[in-house]
């Protein structure tokens, strides 16, 4: 069925969820949200692969990108969507009702009906953010259309418990590799077992002391952690290699140069170091005009950002960047991954009583 922009922001975002659009299928969901801002005289509809872009043309002083991402994580068995309630507290359970199709409802359901802005918006659903940033919409916009993002404040509807997070940490991903020599196990001193050598690597993880660090009046904790680790090639057979993939989410007061200075500086007297994927972090730029209005209207304090997001992305445009939006972030990717529906009206108000 077609998507019913009239409907309730709580009944657009079920409507969202249901659309199954796991990372590199995101067509329908895309195809649906055209089809529904197509037409509305207030708005330019532009599409870019599964990237949707609508925009008011009203000259005002100032304009605002208000973005969210439609893909998800997989399905494992948490769709379709269903309401359930706990005391007085009614929640909408399944994939995306966390991150973060909630912020991507509200976002549609105040594009279709602010015509009349304060300022002018340009509201943008992007496709592949829970994968490689290399596949990133919104970083493939910026490679292509960089025009379409031009603003002076951007509000992402990442999940935050609706509370307002300022800037993100940043974000590497790295393996160390040891390698050894094969043997048969049971003449295991005529080669060199590689997953042994990895034990100073796990050593390092494990008496890391992650700092806290301000930025700007916030404070972001850092994390280093080995994700993930292979080696081995048979029961009966020494293994030549072991990987361990490492994630280091870093404050934004370091660049991803910093970051990887200070990992290789850690890890290559340990074995061989290959960088897999970095993304830098964004400082909280929340002295602009707009973030302090926007502030004003949630009637709240900014909070740090942990986890990385694409506000990055907007702060190495140099434009300011909040994380906002319904659900706990913890429950994102979890398989009860749950949004307490009045967090969805909440920020739905607050962003009306802000634009309008």
């Amino acid at each position: 069925m077609p998507l019913d922009l009239s409907a309730s922001s709580i009944e657009l975002t079920r409507q969202l969820c249901d659309i199954e659009s796991v990372s590199g299928d995101e067509r329908e969901i895309a195809d649906e949200i055209e089809a529904a801002l197509t037409g509305l005289p207030h708005l330019e509809v532009l599409r870019e692969g599964d990237l949707i872009v609508a925009r008011t043309r009203l000259g005002r002083d100032r304009r605002v990108v208000i973005a969210g991402h439609i893909d998800t994580v997989p399905i494992n068995g948490n769709l379709p969507t269903r309401f359930e309630t706990d005391g007085d507290v009614t929640y909408l359970w399944g994939r995306g009702t966390v991150d973060m199709k909630p912020g991507a409802a509200v976002a549609l359901k105040l594009a279709a009906e602010l015509a009349e802005p304060n300022v002018d918006v340009t509201w943008l659903w992007y496709d592949h953010e829970e994968v490689t940033s290399d596949l990133n919409g919104l970083a493939r916009l910026a490679r292509t259309r960089p025009e379409l993002l031009d603003a002076d404040f951007a509000i992402l509807g990442e999940p935050s418990n609706g509370a307002v997070e300022g800037g993100c940490n940043g974000t590497m991903r790295f393996d160390v590799v040891t390698r050894g020599i094969r043997a048969h196990s049971a003449r295991a001193w005529m080669g060199e077992n590689a997953i042994h050598r990895a034990a100073p690597i796990l050593n390092a993880l494990a008496a890391f002391e992650p700092e806290s660090i301000e930025v700007e009046g916030l404070v972001y904790r850092e994390s280093l952690n080995a994700v993930l680790i292979a080696g081995g090639v048979a029961g009966n057979v020494i293994p030549d290699e072991c990987v361990v993939h490492v994630n280091y989410r870093f404050a934004p007061s370091r660049s991803g140069k910093e970051a990887e200075v200070k990992m290789r500086a850690m890890f290559e007297p340990l074995g061989e170091f290959v960088l897999r994927d970095l993304a830098e972090g964004a400082r909280p730029g929340l002295d602009d005009p707009l973030a302090k209005q926007f502030l004003a209207a949630v009637g709240a304090e900014a909070a740090p950002k942990y986890g990385w997001t694409d506000v990055a992305r907007f702060s190495a445009l140099g434009i300011p960047a909040v994380n906002y939006g319904p659900g706990d972030p913890s429950l994102a990717h979890a398989d009860d991954e749950r949004v307490a529906v009045e967090q969805i009206t909440a920020c739905e108000r607050a962003l009306r009583e802000w634009l309008a």
